[in-house]
């Protein structure tokens, strides 16, 4: 897939079936209901549009599109893979209200295909972060708005919680938690890190005693000014924040508690496709087309808390 936007996957809809088809089933047409490819063909005629198949093992028919968040949508594949093009490529985001201008479809439809795209680029299970005695930065942000903070009168109430765990020079993992405590950081920490990593916190006490249970624990005071002591810091996690929260506030605006672990999901995603680990924008999209497969959204999923 490439990242010109004159290509005709983007244009035509043979050239964006074929596109996703070489994505999904590099090796060869997999059914998408029963996984067999051995007695698979293609159904001719006029009255049948391309790109249909059928399977002799389990006598059903299928698109490429079955079986991915795509599956029984009406917009053209053209625009899905736009859309996943753009939404992969901006580094803090692109609105549903912008994609909707862009691609000449009613803001509802194209506020249902971000949050698919969205469920795209969400991470199945995960291998343990920080193999080796890798650093592991681990911190909790609050994302809020601010008609919020003015409703709860101040404080942290308005806020919803954020816990991300990142390895230097690898990968992150974020996650919307109900409240700050060690009843609920501790089993994320555990989960997502090996017990050999050696992990950089600040000076809370989330971590104090669960700092114990890794291979080391170093922490920064930033209570008295303390930001980088030698390679101990939580400068890389500080930035993750800031990036999400400079797309969340300048290019989305609101959020629906309902709807973070979303959001979420895409900043994580793009963060772990950067340039230095390798990838381009068409490497990206087609990270996400991939992650499109087994996975459905329907509207009465994303109905609550629309966001823009």
């Amino acid at each position: 897939m490439t990242a010109d936007l004159q290509d005709p996957i983007f244009t035509d809809e043979n050239a964006a079936r074929e596109a996703l088809e070489a994505i999904r089933w590099p090796h060869g047409v997999v059914c998408a209901q029963c996984g067999a490819m051995d007695k698979i063909g293609s159904v001719k005629g006029k009255s049948h549009r391309p790109g249909l198949y059928y399977c002799g093992d389990c006598k059903g028919q299928f698109t490429v599109t079955v079986g991915t968040v795509f599956e029984r949508s009406k917009i053209p594949l053209t625009k899905w893979l736009l859309a996943t093009h753009l939404l992969s490529a901006s580094k803090k985001g692109i609105s549903s209200h912008q994609i909707h201008r862009m691609l000449g479809v009613t803001y509802k439809s194209a506020w249902f295909m971000t949050h698919r795209i969205r469920e795209a680029m969400r991470s199945g299970a995960l291998a343990p972060m920080g193999g080796g005695g890798a650093p592991v930065e681990v911190d909790e942000t609050y994302i809020g708005t601010k008609e919020g903070r003015k409703k709860a009168r101040g404080g942290y109430r308005h806020k919803r919680p954020v816990l991300a765990l990142v390895e230097r020079g690898g990968e992150v993992r974020s996650f919307h938690i109900e409240n700050s405590t060690v009843a609920k950081v501790a089993p994320i920490v555990r989960d997502n890190l090996t017990r050999e990593s050696v992990i950089m916190t600040d000076e809370s006490n989330l971590y104090t005693r669960l700092g114990t249970e890794f291979a080391d624990h170093q922490t920064v005071q930033h209570g008295i000014g303390e930001y980088v002591r030698g390679d101990i810091h939580t400068n890389t996690i500080e930035s993750v924040f800031s990036i999400f929260k400079r797309g969340m506030n300048g290019v989305y605006q609101h959020c629906g508690e309902h709807h973070l672990h979303r959001y979420l999901a895409e900043f994580d995603f793009r963060y772990n496709s950067r340039t230095k680990l390798g990838f381009d924008d068409a490497a990206r999209a087609a990270k996400v087309l991939r992650g499109a497969e087994g996975k459905r959204l329907t509207y009465q999923q994303t109905g609550r808390n629309r966001v823009h």
